[in-house]
């Protein structure tokens, strides 16, 4: 009788989730699967979806994995990472828009994988400590705590599959002056509330999504002034007038901080939107990836096996345009390369072509080659497995579109909607604007439309850049709630 092989897939975020799927998805056609054991030390599934009011340390003493802050919504359509298998029609069972909140698109994530009865793979409560690899006997051993057992656990496993995102672990720069600078200071990872950031003056080094969006809600929910500052070029926006853009951040001197074009700004706090680090603490060297936030990461061929060691796996390593029907096509692919449906060919071939698409990912000039190049690829994976396919040019014109609406009304643009390119429906706008849309819960989105409060008051201190002027429409002005 043939030997069961034994997959561990470490994470039950929307990767590791992702993987569950396919293989579930293999089983569901009467294919023999793998023994599969995914280990996920939060208490349940959803990885980054799972918001929490922690930072640093969870209950465990473990790091917590989250960067999940309230009042987040999708500041991408929904139609452009729509799973393939599962649309937001057959979930929600009518059109919404086409930017929901992070409970709604949670309680998406979780409906394809409760619909597929994945849950009985995963051991949850369970933090992997170490993964070694045996050269004589070709097995992994995976070492994880069991909190809820209070038990060590250690088990031997043909493939490991490791799905734990990059979205976790801060880079943390510093400037001159931050041990003194008598405010606070916090990476984008510990963000959770912008009512904490109500009538401060708020600083966020960075030029980037992190920057933009939470630049975005402590606008909205009344910050006295935004200041964001970059290192290569600014973002760019029309932005609302008590938000303004600056050169990089040099040195902090008290509450006053001092930027490279030689101007200053008095803060109260100060956010770092300045990225994450890829870190898999609990591989050994020989098995960690090592590297950037990119397109094509060095070492993985097909964007999933490590080239050092193939029966080792990455999911969702990559800079993501894409998220949730990438980690499917690597999932349905990383499946058939460990069931013997696709072979892998010697090294050297492997490293020969992840040089050629490091050598295409250099020629990208612009966003719209970067997702362009993302969806190609995407396409290429999903040619070799049978996952479903859909519409990845039609997912690629969606993307421009974003990027316009964006450029034209920065607080606006989550009021457009979008057409789904698996169902053909036609996103609706939510019932309240979003810069008046204090309430993020799925139970005030999914509610039938009211009147929205839109009292307002006129800002009465001076305008940060009197000059510029927005368009007359209802994001020109700035929120301030019961006003």
């Amino acid at each position: 009788m043939p030997h069961q092989k034994r997959i561990a897939i470490i994470g039950a975020g929307p990767s590791g989730l992702a993987q569950l799927r396919a293989f579930q998805a293999a089983a569901e056609k009467g294919a023999a699967i793998p023994d599969i054991v995914c280990y996920e030390k939060q208490k349940d599934w959803g990885g980054m979806w799972n918001y929490t009011w922690r930072t640093g340390l969870d209950e465990n003493g473990e790091q917590v994995h989250g960067s999940m802050y309230r009042y987040l919504w999708s500041n991408g359509p929904k139609e452009c990472l729509e799973f393939a298998d599962y649309s937001f029609d057959e979930h929600f069972k009518r059109p919404i828009s086409s930017y929901p909140p992070r409970e709604v698109l949670r309680d998406y994530i979780q409906g394809r994988v409760a619909k597929a009865g994945v849950r009985q793979y995963i051991r949850f409560n369970n933090a992997v400590k170490a993964v070694t690899f045996d050269e004589a006997t070709r097995k992994f051993t995976v070492t994880a705590m069991d909190y809820s057992a209070d038990t060590l656990t250690q088990e031997e496993y043909d493939h490991v599959i490791v799905a734990t995102g990059h979205f976790s672990t801060p880079n943390m720069p510093e400037f001159p002056g931050f041990a003194s600078f008598p405010g606070r200071i916090l990476h984008a990872h510990d963000f959770r509330d912008a009512m904490e950031f109500k009538d401060k003056d708020v600083l966020l080094v960075g030029s980037s999504y992190s920057a933009e969006d939470i630049g975005s809600q402590c606008y909205k929910y009344g910050a006295e002034s935004v200041t964001t500052c970059y290192r290569t070029k600014p973002m760019g926006y029309v932005w609302p007038e008590n938000w303004e853009e600056k050169q990089q951040l040099v040195r902090v001197e008290g509450n006053l901080a001092h930027f490279k074009d030689g101007s200053t700004k008095r803060v109260d706090a100060i956010i770092l939107c300045t990225g994450y680090r890829h870190d898999f603490p609990f591989l050994t060297d020989d098995l960690r990836l090592k590297t950037q936030n990119r397109l094509w990461p060095q070492d993985l061929y097909e964007g999933v096996a490590y080239t050092p060691n193939p029966q080792l796996f990455y999911l969702g390593m990559q800079d993501l345009w894409y998220s949730f029907n990438l980690f499917d096509a690597q999932a349905w692919l990383t499946r058939d390369m460990i069931m013997g449906r696709i072979s892998l060919p010697d090294r050297t071939v492997m490293e020969a072509l992840n040089q050629h698409w490091r050598d295409e990912e250099l020629k990208i000039a612009c966003d719209a080659d970067a997702y362009e190049f993302q969806g190609a690829y995407i396409a290429r994976l999903i040619a070799q497995s049978d996952y479903p396919s859909f519409d990845i040019e039609a997912v690629n014109k969606i993307f421009l579109q974003w990027k316009k609406d964006k450029k034209a009304d920065i607080m606006g643009y989550r009021n457009k909607c979008y057409t789904s390119v698996l169902t053909g429906t036609t996103a609706v706008p939510h019932h309240t604007p979003w810069l008046w849309a204090m309430d993020d819960s799925q139970d005030a989105y999914l509610r039938p439309p009211t009147k929205p409060d839109t009292r307002r008051r006129e800002r009465t201190t001076r305008a940060l850049i009197p000059t510029k002027k927005l368009a007359a429409s209802t994001t020109s002005k700035r929120l301030v709630r019961g006003g």
